[in-house]
């Protein structure tokens, strides 16, 4: 887990910083996916600031000297990370739906006054979500004397009502925006193809077939991430409520929330991978950041080897040697 976790933060950290630079770069230019973006991106960097904390807490074996208060903060910070990705790429969803197939028949979601406005609303829904967790203990002292952070069985007994909560939280954060996300990119999938059909030129363009891979791509980020946390504490929560597992169903549920929140918290840096096929803006930026990386590396490397000036000189005197006759007496 810490090692997983030391691969996330940097990652997401580069890579969400970067997007928020040349989003920064096109303000004049700002339209309704640069700024739900904006707003997913800084989600995940405020996230990823989190999980060095997270990442000692495994490498302690579990333990957390850190106190409550930073363990219900990191707490926060994960579910305020989850809910509101969640939250803006199923913004980013409906609104390449309407700019795609309501074009002119729905406008105002797409002004940029109205979407600051449901920008705004999101994080309202999305602190609705979690500032409850504060009212929630975080830790707890086991009986060996190590204390315990953001496990489920710290909070199991103190609410009450907990498998209901948790399954209407699954349907209302997971199960709603998923459903909403797949409908709204399979119709714009359907409608690029029928155009690709009718325009041979967009076809042969390669217009098309990018759109449909990015979409695939952003499909593809939010069922890998998500889907196996929430079904996860879905089947426990459903069995919590026909019978009461045992220590071992319980543990073995432990084990697997730990591994599928880890694979939820990859969401912060694969977003970015999203950005780049999806942004010519954020693309450029990165190429242009690798090229200057590259470019000195391979330029002092071919100054300091030593078989370059050899081979240099090599070539000179083969090229004097394979003079035709008479070429010295040219004008």
């Amino acid at each position: 887990m810490p090692l997983a976790y030391s691969i996330i933060c940097p990652l997401g950290l580069v890579g969400n910083a970067l997007a928020l630079h040349v989003i920064y770069t096109k303000l004049t230019k700002l339209n309704p996916s640069m700024l739900y973006s904006a707003n997913l991106a800084v989600s995940d960097l405020l996230f990823c600031l989190s999980l060095p904390l997270r990442a000692i807490y495994y490498g302690l074996s579990f333990h957390w000297p850190m106190g409550e208060a930073l363990c219900k903060a990191i707490t926060l910070l994960f579910y305020v990370n989850c809910y509101a990705g969640v939250n803006f790429m199923t913004c980013l969803a409906v609104d390449r739906f309407v700019a795609v197939a309501l074009r002119k028949r729905l406008v105002w979601p797409r002004k940029m006054r109205n979407v600051k406005v449901i920008c705004l609303l999101m994080w309202v829904l999305v602190l609705a979500q979690t500032l409850p967790l504060l009212n929630v203990p975080m830790t707890h002292l086991d009986p060996a004397g190590t204390i315990t952070c953001m496990e489920y069985p710290n909070f199991e007994n103190s609410v009450e009502g907990l498998p209901y909560i948790l399954i209407g939280a699954v349907v209302l954060g997971y199960g709603i925006p998923l459903g909403t996300i797949l409908i709204c990119y399979s119709a714009i999938s359907q409608r690029l193809r029928l155009a690709a059909k009718s325009n041979r030129l967009t076809e042969r363009s390669g217009r098309t077939h990018k759109a449909r891979s990015v979409i695939s791509g952003v499909v593809l980020v939010f069922v890998v991430c998500f889907t196996p946390y929430h079904v996860n504490l879905l089947q426990y929560m459903i069995r919590k409520l026909l019978y009461e597992p045992d220590c071992t169903e319980l543990h073995s549920f432990q084990i697997s929330l730990h591994v599928t929140v880890c694979l939820m918290n990859f969401n912060s840096c694969l977003d970015p991978f999203v950005y780049f096929f999806a942004c010519s803006g954020y693309k450029k930026k990165v190429l242009r950041l690798l090229k200057r990386q590259v470019s000195p590396s391979i330029s002092s490397a071919a100054h300091s080897s030593p078989d370059s000036s050899g081979a240099h000189e090599q070539k000179i005197h083969l090229s004097r040697n394979t003079k035709t006759p008479g070429s010295d007496h040219q004008v």
